[in-house]
């Protein structure tokens, strides 16, 4: 059994890098298949610190043989799991929750080392996986069906949710704990079995889990992690028939592709794209809008499919705002999150984010825009061989430019004034996504305005929180389809039965 130990945030602060090192050496290469970790037999892909650019260890590029056996393991596993009562689910998932609530020290050193998030944040995002498993367990014991009026007498109509049966969850690398725990914990409280197949950048989170499921008792074959290229494994799950439903976070790009190439038809979950947009109006409070803006810009480096990548601000506060914002992003400290834990900032996951980030700040400055704050990588030894960036503030954009009409992913948001609400509405809802947009406002006719106009999935007024655990979160047009969290996350893993039932009472 791959097993860490609890510890404190105290002794996981004091682990050394060795240490680290060591834990995720007890994952290198693995698969969970059927119940058990086993040593991948393909090909080996390096993962990086990407704070230092090291080789921190290995994944096994999962062969279709093993692809199969994960799927195989998931179908024998789905009718006895679903067969469970709820809750003994909700028993499982409660485990579970617990569990890693009481390793999330370790678990997240784990994560900071493969995705470059500060080591507090990344245990915040741990608690929060916790979290889902907890509202699942309950959720669990809610499920229920409903007797529908017919339409003679002497017939009862029974509508019963039944769940649907193998998911294949491909999850991304900017949140490889949470991104896995909604889809994990909606499956196993529906009553389904789940092949998840983790991003290649971040895949010792989803296989720390794994041992976790392990450790938590529940079945064999319910819970399988394969690692390997999206392009290869997450591909075959999406043509594999016997999969039946894919729940997939990352870019529209791609979701569009998993939806255009599925050979059968299959329930899809697609949680895609941003590019959000934050409005702040001439009533607002614009201390608060400032720090809102700050934290949902560049937490995580922006890395986040909910960041704001584009702002929106009234002409007669635009520049106390933009004083206020430039001053709140030159603060952020920037570092490497293993040895700087509560640092604000640590290392973008990679350098294709970076790229992008800096190519939209370059075109923004082409184009005319106005530096205020960052616009560079931070300066001394600390930075030389990592993905970093500070947070960055460009000013007078326009949408002709990338940061305004493009999602950058990074530590990067463009500002630009308005003289009428109707103007920052429209400039908001000009983009082909849907998923969350912002606002800052006290008057009521405002916040009536923005509310009733932006035309998004999560609508956020005077916060900067879109989503929380038991509300529907998903998107509309290229951010999605379905919901993640809330009842309604749960509702995306079952079918719909109608029994017509002729019972000749009163016929």
């Amino acid at each position: 059994m791959l097993y860490f130990g609890a510890m404190t945030m105290r002794e996981a602060e004091a682990m050394t890098d060795q240490s680290i090192l060591e834990a995720i050496v007890r994952l290198d290469g693995m698969l969970f298949i059927d119940g058990a970790f086993q040593r991948g037999a393909g090909d080996r892909l390096p993962v990086e610190n990407p704070a230092t650019c090291e080789v921190i260890g290995h994944i096994a590029a999962a062969t279709a043989p093993e692809i199969e056996a994960a799927v195989q393991a998931a179908r024998r596993a789905f009718r006895p799991w679903a067969a469970e009562l709820p809750k003994t689910r909700a028993a499982a998932l409660h485990r579970l929750g617990d569990l890693i609530a009481a390793d999330a020290a370790m678990m997240a050193q784990i994560m900071t080392a493969e995705q470059g998030k500060p080591v507090n944040e990344a245990r915040g995002e741990i608690l929060k996986l916790a979290e889902a498993c907890h509202f699942y367990a309950e959720e669990a014991t809610r499920v229920h069906g409903e007797i529908v009026p017919n339409d003679q007498p002497g017939f009862q109509s029974l509508v019963v949710r039944e769940p649907i049966g193998v998911v294949g969850a491909i999850t991304p690398w900017n949140y490889p704990a949470e991104l896995v725990g909604w889809k994990l914990c909606a499956s196993l409280a529906a009553g389904c079995s789940i092949v998840i197949k983790p991003a290649e950048l971040t895949p010792f989170t989803a296989l720390a889990i794994a041992a976790k499921c392990l450790e938590a008792g529940i079945p064999a074959g319910v819970v399988n992690v394969l690692t390997g290229k999206g392009s290869q494994v997450g591909q075959a799950l999406v043509e594999h028939p016997q999969v039946d439903k894919i729940a997939f976070t990352g870019s529209s790009a791609v979701g569009l592709h998993i939806q255009q190439t599925c050979p059968q038809v299959k329930r899809l979950s697609l949680e895609l794209g941003g590019n959000c947009p934050m409005i702040v109006t001439a009533s607002a409070d614009v201390a608060a809008a400032v720090k809102g803006a700050a934290r949902r810009s560049f937490r995580n480096c922006g890395q986040i499919c909910i960041a704001i990548n584009r702002i929106y601000v009234h002409r007669s506060i635009y520049q106390e705002f933009l004083a206020g914002l430039g001053q709140a992003a030159d603060a952020l400290g920037v570092h490497d999150g293993l040895k700087y834990p509560s640092a604000d900032l640590g290392a973008m996951a990679s350098a294709e984010p970076l790229v992008k980030t800096r190519a939209h700040l370059e075109d923004a400055l082409a184009r005319g825009a106005r530096l205020v704050a960052g616009g560079r990588a931070p300066e001394g030894a600390e930075y030389a061989k990592g993905h970093f960036f500070r947070p960055t503030v460009v000013a007078d954009c326009t949408h002709e430019m990338l940061v305004m009409t493009e999602e950058t992913f990074g530590p990067l948001v463009g500002v630009a004034p308005y003289d009428e609400l109707a103007e920052a509405i429209a400039l908001a809802n000009d983009t082909p996504y849907g998923l969350a947009a912002y606002a800052y406002a006290r008057d009521l006719t405002e916040i009536h305005a923005l509310s009733g106009g932006l035309d998004y999935g999560n609508v956020a007024l005077n916060n900067v929180d879109a989503g929380i655990m038991n509300a529907p979160y998903g998107g509309r047009r290229q951010s999605g389809v379905g919901y993640e969290h809330g009842r309604e996350g749960l509702l995306e893993y079952f079918n719909f039965k109608h029994v017509r039932l002729h019972h000749g009472v009163g016929g």
